[in-house]
């Protein structure tokens, strides 16, 4: 099941306007951030009224841990890249969500974070549809 309906969740509209349906992992969906200037996966866990990772169950913040790393090991090996950033932020958007973002020496901005460096660069259509489906391969 990718995003909405799964036991009263709800997928925040603003994360659904700038991500893109990736692959459903038990616990959350694994979405793609449109932004082609870095490969930028976000887990959403399926829970109702969830703002901090604390505010899940002891089993499901397990679940969470375990997904979190499958996705960074998945995503370095997939790209290369030199770095994968991982974090947990929600000041924008308060429903608990993962950012795992895959960084190499060179890429924009480097070393500096990913946040505030706008405007997004959004893939074509066709483009994102392909890296969902080749990440969903890789899985």
């Amino acid at each position: 099941m990718l995003s909405g309906g799964h036991g009263g969740f709800e997928l925040d509209a603003r994360l659904e306007a700038i991500t893109h349906p990736v692959l459903w992992l038990g616990l959350c969906e694994l979405r793609l951030m449109n932004d082609r200037r870095w490969p930028w996966l976000i887990l959403v866990p399926q829970r109702p009224d969830i703002d901090e990772m604390h505010d899940l169950t002891p089993l499901d913040q397990t679940m969470l841990t375990f997904e979190m790393n499958m996705v960074s090991q998945t995503l370095k090996r997939y790209t290369g890249c030199d770095k994968v950033n991982t974090a947990i932020i929600g000041n924008r958007v308060r429903q608990l969500h993962i950012h795992v973002i895959a960084r190499s020496q060179g890429d924009p901005g480097w070393p500096s974070p990913v946040w505030g460096q706008e405007p997004r660069e959004p893939y074509r259509r066709e483009e994102l549809r392909q890296l969902a489906e080749a990440l969903r391969s890789s899985f």
